[in-house]
């Protein structure tokens, strides 16, 4: 099992429906949004890495109204505090 971490940026007034719209897809496990660079965060577990690619660009990327993704792959799952946390002390760059 492979997991992401998808940083989403898109505009403050269409985060709701992004965030709805992302967690209605089948690999996302969370979507939280959080303060910073980034506007919203996905969790997507998938089984290889074909999956993953078919995730990111084929589906979030091309939702209307997500400016950019920022893709990184974990090796061990993260909590939504831990990755608030990471984000509050700036090691999002």
């Amino acid at each position: 099992m492979i997991t992401a971490i998808v940083l989403i940026k898109t505009s403050v007034d269409r985060i709701p429906e992004i965030a709805e719209q992302i967690a209605s897809l089948e690999s996302v496990s969370e979507v939280f949004s959080v303060t910073g660079t980034y506007d919203l965060i996905a969790m997507v577990r998938v089984r290889e890495h074909e999956d993953l690619a078919d995730v990111i660009p084929g589906r979030i990327s091309k939702i209307p109204g997500v400016e950019a993704t920022d893709t990184h792959v974990a090796f061990r799952t993260y909590s939504q505090h831990d990755l608030e946390a990471a984000f509050a002390i700036g090691l999002d760059s």
